[in-house]
């Protein structure tokens, strides 16, 4: 099954929904080793009350889960083969571009396998969508 142009924006957006929220969540989970508390039982909800009532870190969550959401959504009518390398791939990318915004040192390294990744996403997807050329829909 081939994707479409539609298909491969979704993916592209949930790639960007997850790994342009993961140095947000990084960032504003900073404190949380500062709680302590005897139990584990404890601790875990002393943790999760300190995440939740913490709308820096509520909201990139929200949108991280929305991001899932539209990949569950997405998957029901896209080939496997080509929805999880965009969107893992692409959220790493995502990562690194959002945390270099917010002042993170991404080095060189991190840039050339940016610039890799990009390339053969692109192969990926230019293959895919090119099959459903001159095909009919079977919507």
């Amino acid at each position: 099954m081939a994707a479409s142009w539609g298909q491969v924006l979704a993916l592209v957006l949930v790639a960007a929904l997850w790994g342009g929220t993961q140095p947000l969540l990084k960032r504003a989970s900073s404190g949380l080793e500062q709680v302590r508390e005897r139990t584990w039982a404890w601790q875990l909800l002393q943790e999760i009350k300190a995440l939740f009532g913490n709308t820096e870190y509520l909201m990139p969550f929200l949108l991280n889960q929305s991001g899932s959401l539209l990949y569950y959504l997405t998957l029901a009518s896209t080939d496997l083969t080509l929805a999880v390398p965009i969107c893992n791939s692409l959220a790493i990318v995502f990562t690194l571009i959002v945390g270099k915004v917010l002042g993170e040192d991404i080095g060189g390294k991190a840039v050339a396998g940016m610039v890799l990744t990009i390339t053969g996403i692109t192969v990926c997807i230019t293959s895919s969508v090119s099959k459903t050329q001159g095909q009919p829909s079977h919507s």
